[in-house]
């Protein structure tokens, strides 16, 4: 689950991490009471008017400002505020902003005696162990820095059964070319960022720029933070701090079925029982000619009310040309699956794509008499090249 910034600071702040003080607002008024709050608590005169999006690169796209006096809070809380920002990491439509984060400056003693460094958490999949991956040289372009000057990327791995070593926080604070206090200011840095990590389970910490400033202090300035979705059970706080307007509407509405749906850019949507096999699926799809459309997976109770939605899901995308109902009948027998699907055309009414129903596994022969006889456009199949000869055929 993808956090805000001011979210994201919110968990790193509760493990200690150094953030700016700052407040969030929705409209322009109260971006103007959060300025004067957040001066009153550090006596800033300068603020930073940040547009809190699940998307990075805004400064890039005119949605971060630095004010000078309330008066420019208000104008640029007010320009930011609605509008549709579009970055790097964003659709050409761009997402709307609808709150702005107000923070103190942090660059109080000149912009040229402070230091912008990149760091982020993350986990290393290949070796089942958390990467602190960072550099030297942070800020907006860290992207050309890891294409230009890739020995400018450093990475620390941390065994889990293990934990973060203090050596390692040391060796992190040289390879940043620290000193001084500086050093001591960064290991303290490293050790809480790294229990945040751990403890909030996130899959990624990411904060560019960090801020080493010019007396010696180390601060997230930004923090791009993301959840385990599986873990917000134990994480009722983080689970509320999630933003349905900033998601897709169809998935949302489709993990309210329990479906778990991404939307792509192809022309054949896919509804798929494990992700694994999804994956598979798409994979065939490609090498039949065809792009998925969709990621779907129905999960391993595929009853009947759940394969229609998935349907009326799918069928929102109007590039969709095609529909493959690939399910593996383990724990769901495919029989059921067969009249799920069915029930689901009767009730949708008049589909006009063609749709393969590959069902495998328990009950799959009975299955296929289902699809055969029931008088529907629908093209069944057993073996999965079967299911891909069938596409390419209806696609062609």
């Amino acid at each position: 689950m993808n956090l805000h910034e001011f979210q994201g600071k919110s968990i790193l702040a509760k493990f200690g991490v150094p953030v700016p003080n700052g407040r969030v607002a929705d409209t322009p008024d109260a971006a103007v009471e959060a300025a004067q709050a957040v001066r009153e608590l550090t006596g800033t005169e300068i603020w930073a008017v940040k547009a809190q999006i699940h998307a990075g690169g805004r400064g890039k796209g005119g949605g971060v400002k630095i004010a000078k006096s309330i008066a420019e809070v208000k104008e640029y809380a007010n320009n930011i505020l609605g509008m549709m920002l579009i970055t790097p990491q964003t659709s050409k439509t761009g997402k709307k902003v609808r709150r702005v984060l107000i923070e103190e400056n942090i660059y109080h003693k000149g912009e040229f005696e402070l230091q912008e460094l990149y760091f982020s958490v993350l986990l290393n999949r290949q070796t089942s162990k958390v990467i602190m991956m960072y550099s030297p040289k942070g800020g907006m372009n860290i992207e050309e820095v890891a294409a230009e000057t890739p020995e400018l990327i450093f990475k620390e791995e941390i065994d889990p059964k293990v934990g973060l070593q203090q050596f390692q926080c040391r060796k992190i604070a040289f390879n940043y070319g620290l000193t001084g206090g500086a050093i001591k200011e960064m290991t303290s840095f490293v050790t809480k960022i790294y229990k945040a990590y751990i403890e909030s389970d996130a899959t990624l910490f990411e904060i560019n720029p960090l801020v080493k400033t010019s007396d010696n202090k180390i601060i997230a300035a930004d923090a791009k933070v993301v959840v385990d979705n599986s873990a917000l059970f134990r994480h009722p706080e983080i689970a509320e701090m999630r933003d349905f307007e900033e998601e897709d509407p169809i998935e949302v509405e489709a993990s309210s079925f329990g479906l778990n749906y991404v939307k792509l850019d192809g022309n054949v949507g896919c509804m798929v029982n494990g992700a694994g096999l999804a994956m598979a699926t798409m994979d065939i799809i490609k090498l039949s000619g065809g792009e998925p459309a969709n990621f779907l997976d129905v999960g391993g109770t595929a009853n009947a009310k759940r394969v229609e939605e998935a349907f009326r899901i799918i069928l929102r995308d109007v590039n969709v040309k095609a529909i493959l109902v690939n399910i593996f009948g383990g724990i769901v027998r495919c029989d059921r699956v067969a009249q799920g699907v069915v029930d689901a055309y009767k009730n949708i009414g008049e589909i006009n794509v063609p749709i393969i129903v590959r069902l495998q596994g328990t009950n799959a022969i009975e299955a296929k008499k289902i699809i055969d006889e029931s008088g529907l456009k629908v093209h069944s199949a057993i073996q999965l090249e079967d299911a891909a000869k069938i596409v390419k055929e209806v696609m062609a």
